[in-house]
């Protein structure tokens, strides 16, 4: 494995009360030092360390950390909103900080109060970044090859052995701990174990050349018979749907609703770049005079460009205002806990589910259109870069089709069916 960034000491203190009112201002901060050099830093596609530090030295990794006695943690809604706003300055380290955010709370999800309390002190204090996946494979049938599934675990006399290979979206290349889903070879249940990617026997390849999404640490990883300790397996995954407790089945709404907040983000990203961009540079935009004559214009004033800019800042605030719902409601149903029902989970499922598909949509539409607006901008190697929302955009929103989810959000509203409890993203 490649050498990590050491944990910073500095971050900030905060404690039950002020912790709101401090992480909006340091997010801020990170995010214009993000800002700064995010297109060199995306054209050179480099392991994202120096990324991490910065986002370790404001404290950002354990800001989801459940507040306690150590006083770490926020809320969902909180840890949302600077997925959002680190997103807007670069999204491949929104998606790196949202996928981490997601994956801190599996042991929550899957493992004991007891475990899930020891687990979260040790990534506090250490300043883990979590990696790896909670799509697990082993949930669903297409999920396996021909030949088994990807991870399997052998039963040793004091514990497990992982094999196989997987590839992750993010955190190869920087991540403290792993979180993956294997088959035990003995029992044939899924379980959910946490890994150290510093063992000698675990090998990670970065993906090199990606369109876009370019400094998430994505990559595969090879597991040759890495030992897994009791402690370190965080929960099993039940062989029946109908078994999975709704709670468990909020882990892969609350990592889709993080990169929807990512995705938001590429949104407000590209519109704010791209304001700035228009106000002072000309466009050579079809004559508005009926004579057919050009006249000047001062940039910014064209009736089209006011026009264009118009609509896009619409669908923005269209995807921003289904967004809101649905973080209000999974931030309601993680702190409900165990004691979520079906019903109250099916209700979360289908505002993540809209959520997901009116952004996907108006992100899209936004980073394409502001490509034409700016007028080939990006042709120079030292131009703004706006090409760069529109491929962050499409490699995002290519991770899961909205096709399902709305004939799923179709089928509760007219039959009043609930989504299928699962544990698939």
């Amino acid at each position: 494995m490649p050498k990590k960034a050491t944990a910073c000491t500095a971050a900030p203190q905060v404690n039950a009360t002020t912790g709101d009112a401090i992480w909006p201002r340091v997010t801020r901060e990170v995010a214009e030092d993000l800002a700064v050099d995010a297109i060199a830093r995306d054209r050179a596609g480099k392991p994202p360390f120096d990324e991490l530090s910065r986002l370790r030295e404001a404290g950002l990794p354990t800001l989801l950390m459940p507040p306690g006695p150590s006083h770490w943690g926020t809320d969902w809604r909180t840890a949302c909103a600077v997925i959002r706003e680190i997103a807007a300055a670069d999204s491949s380290i929104g998606e790196l900080l949202g996928r981490h955010y997601a994956l801190s709370w599996s042991a929550r999800f899957f493992g004991s109060p007891e475990q899930a309390d020891r687990i979260e002190r040790q990534a506090g204090t250490g300043h883990w970044l979590w990696g790896g996946s909670i799509d697990l494979p082993g949930t669903e049938p297409e999920q396996e090859t021909e030949t088994g599934p990807e991870l399997t675990l052998t039963p040793t006399g004091s514990g497990y052995l992982l094999h196989g290979r997987q590839v992750f979206p993010a955190g190869v290349t920087v991540a403290d701990q792993l979180v993956v889903g294997a088959v035990c070879t003995g029992t044939g249940e899924t379980l959910i174990a946490r890994v150290d990617p510093a063992d000698p026997r675990v090998s990670a390849v970065p993906a090199h050349d990606r369109l876009g999404q370019r400094l998430t640490g994505a990559g595969s990883v090879d597991f040759d018979g890495v030992p897994v300790q009791p402690d370190q397996i965080l929960g099993t995954v039940p062989h029946d749907e109908h078994d999975v407790s709704p709670f468990a089945t909020l882990a892969p709404l609350a990592l889709r609703l993080a990169l929807i907040h990512v995705c938001l983000g590429i949104a407000e990203g590209t519109l704010a770049e791209a304001r700035d961009f228009s106000r002072t540079a000309p466009r050579n935009w079809p004559p508005s005079d009926p004579d057919g004559g050009a006249f000047e214009r001062r940039p910014g004033s064209d009736p089209y460009l006011l026009l264009a800019y118009g609509e896009l800042v619409a669908a923005a605030h269209t995807a921003a205002a289904v967004v809101e719902p649905a973080t209000e409601a999974l931030a309601r149903g993680l702190l409900t806990g165990r004691e979520l029902d079906v019903d109250q989970r099916a209700d979360i499922a289908v505002l993540v589910a809209a959520a997901e598909a009116v952004t996907s949509k108006s992100t899209l539409e936004i980073t394409t259109r502001i490509l034409e607006l700016t007028d080939g901008a990006d042709s120079p190697a030292d131009g703004p870069g706006f090409d760069r929302f529109w491929r962050n955009a499409r490699v995002l929103t290519a991770q899961g089709s909205p096709t399902h989810r709305l004939r799923d959000i179709g089928d509760h509203y007219l039959n009043g069916t609930h989504p299928p409890l699962t544990l698939h993203i």
